[in-house]
């Protein structure tokens, strides 16, 4: 029987007088991504999303709602097949500083929603176009 992982993140934003403000990080491989990472023992789903959150881009969030979760195969070298879910949520930044976890991720930054959804659809992975789409909705932007 295949492994069962469970990761967690988040669509962190905030608003400004100027407007929304996205978070989307540059993974370690040139991408851009959304913060998130593996559930550890004895913590939640949503623990899960706000530590990683915290831990990955330096923000405290608070929760909104869930957004929707992706579900995927892939190979492990130890494990063999492992079946992979990752929970993402809609999280308000609540406080914390910027500042990207450099083991992990390259950089952090704020984004227009605009700007955010062009940068997700330039260089991406394509299982978060619909996640970062669902969570625009769920903000009021129509991309």
């Amino acid at each position: 029987m295949a492994r069962k992982e469970i990761s967690a993140g988040g669509v962190v934003y905030m608003k400004e007088q100027e407007g929304l403000r996205i978070q989307l990080i540059l993974d370690r491989y040139g991408k851009i991504s959304l913060p998130k990472g593996k559930m550890e023992l004895g913590e939640t789903i949503e623990e899960t999303a706000l530590r990683e959150i915290e831990e990955e881009t330096g923000i405290l969030g608070e929760i909104v709602s869930p957004v929707d979760i992706i579900a995927y195969t892939y190979q492990n070298s130890v494990y063999g097949e492992v079946n992979k879910e990752v929970h993402y949520y809609l999280v308000e930044a609540k406080g914390g500083q910027l500042k990207p976890q450099v083991e992990e991720i390259n950089e952090v930054s704020w984004y227009d929603s605009k700007m955010a959804w062009n940068r997700q659809q330039k260089s991406g992975y394509r299982n978060n176009d619909a996640i970062l789409r669902k969570a625009l909705l769920l903000l009021g932007v129509n991309v």
